[in-house]
């Protein structure tokens, strides 16, 4: 297990737009992975909620990283579908995303972010997508 946590720790370094964010990832094992980022003023839109494109960044890059646990390094999403279910408030956004059904090279995996502030964790998006298998 140690093995995959350091393989997706290198992935995720060589990712320049998840090193802009910030993200953090927390837990990787075979077909799960748990993505965090701190929120910074940076990342808000106007009405100060978290930007919807930073949410589902979350969700693209959580359900890659729990599909690539299964298929391999070499993984791209296919596609991704989000549904925000309200507004993300917090300090922290924590994604959790889990694959659903594997072949050799297709996973379906899916994802809740939650929004962590001072009244606790609050589920502000879920989404579901298809990781496919490179080459």
């Amino acid at each position: 297990m140690a093995d995959l946590m350091q393989l997706g720790q290198s992935v995720l370094g060589r990712q320049p737009f998840s090193l802009l964010l910030g993200a953090e990832l927390l837990e990787f094992e075979a077909g799960r992975a748990v993505l965090a980022i701190t929120v910074r003023d940076e990342l808000l839109q106007q009405h100060g909620f978290v930007h919807g494109g930073v949410v589902s960044y979350l969700i693209d890059n959580a359900i890659t990283f729990a599909g690539g646990s299964v298929l391999g390094e070499n993984v791209v999403t296919a596609e991704f579908k989000v549904n925000y279910l309200q507004p993300a408030l917090g300090q922290r956004l924590v994604a959790t995303a889990v694959v659903e059904s594997t072949g050799r090279r297709l996973a379906v995996c899916r994802c809740e972010v939650v929004s962590l502030g001072s009244d606790g964790g609050v589920r502000c998006a879920v989404g579901l997508g298809t990781i496919a298998a490179l080459g």
